[in-house]
């Protein structure tokens, strides 16, 4: 398990990082007097992150692109007016002719759930995922109080089912699917990845997924089921509703990205890094953890794609390199 902490300085263009690359700083307490970036991993080695272009893969590539819009993830009949309301998701996609798609890879996609408290918000594609060559699939979910625990995991379970099943059709492959999202998009995202009955109900297995990637999600019971439980959001709980209850050895890799502890949500860091601690107790071979110093809650996820970008590269590198 590598536990890695940045200092970044906050800033609102493309990126915090500087195109030379991040200066290797001794990591203290003290907030940085100018911008660079530190890390730490957990055996003491200490490591340079390198930055990255405009693209995911290198330079950028030479594609159009194209977004279908609100296609309902649930078949016809099983639908409730809310669901038909709510259960919808946009597809962006690189388009590609007929004689390029015989030489080309398959394009990774991500399935991405948007924040809210899981009673707010909307699906979009994330402007930091546009043009990168990955297919971006934006999903809606139900929302507290139409909808009560655990109906909003099961939609995005079922929404991720619908992607292993329909990605082809985009020019993506079910081996290259990874989950993310922010906040309660982040929850939802380690909720489905690492509880395997939800995605199990639609015959998809869990394990399948290429990474889970959460921006910032609560590992402990999200605070809305407790709410429903009458239960207060300064009170932590771990049930079944909570990532943390289903740490696993056997779990797709998973990458975990908070804030700077100091300026997060209500421990958002610890709890995340509680549940790096145990990913790595039950001995899973690919949790990693990053710390964003200088990010509160919402500001960390413009960083966090830098690196949701940088994890895909390589693991679609390493696919490649792995004999089919």
């Amino acid at each position: 398990m590598n536990s890695i902490r940045w200092w970044l300085p906050p800033t609102t263009h493309a990126g915090p990082f500087n195109e030379s690359g991040c200066k290797l700083r001794n990591l203290t307490r003290q907030r940085p007097t100018e911008p660079r970036c530190r890390c730490r991993v957990l055996n003491t080695v200490w490591v340079l992150i390198a930055c990255l272009s405009s693209s995911v893969f290198g330079q950028q590539l030479d594609l159009k692109y194209q977004t279908e819009k609100d296609l309902p993830y649930y078949g016809e009949g099983q639908q409730t007016e809310y669901q038909k309301e709510r259960c919808l998701l946009d597809v962006y996609y690189p388009m590609q002719d007929d004689d390029a798609a015989l030489d080309r890879r398959p394009f990774p996609a991500v399935v991405w759930f948007h924040g809210g408290g899981l009673r707010g918000g909307s699906k979009s594609i994330p402007g930091r995922l546009k043009e990168q060559g990955v297919i971006v699939v934006a999903v809606n979910y139900r929302l507290f109080p139409k909808a009560k625990c655990p109906e909003y995991i099961q939609d995005a379970a079922a929404a991720t089912a619908w992607a292993f099943k329909n990605v082809s059709r985009f020019g993506g492959d079910p081996k290259h699917i990874y989950v993310s999202g922010h906040s309660a998009g982040g929850y939802l995202t380690s909720m489905i990845g690492l509880d395997r009955t939800y995605l199990a109900a639609h015959d998809v297995d869990a394990n399948q997924i290429a990474g889970l990637i959460p921006f910032s999600g609560h590992t402990i019971t999200h605070f809305t089921p407790r709410e429903e439980q009458g239960i207060p959001d300064v009170q932590p709980t771990i049930d079944r509703f909570a990532p943390l209850f289903h740490v696993r050895a056997d779990a797709a890799p998973l990458v975990l990205i908070t804030g700077d502890r100091e300026l997060e949500l209500l421990g958002r860091y610890e709890e995340n890094a509680y549940m790096a601690r145990m990913m790595h107790v039950v001995k899973h071979p690919s949790t990693r953890i990053y710390e964003l110093g200088g990010f509160d809650h919402g500001g960390m996820a413009d960083p966090a794609f830098t690196i949701l970008l940088k994890f895909i590269r390589k693991t679609e590198r390493d696919l490649s390199q792995t004999p089919q």
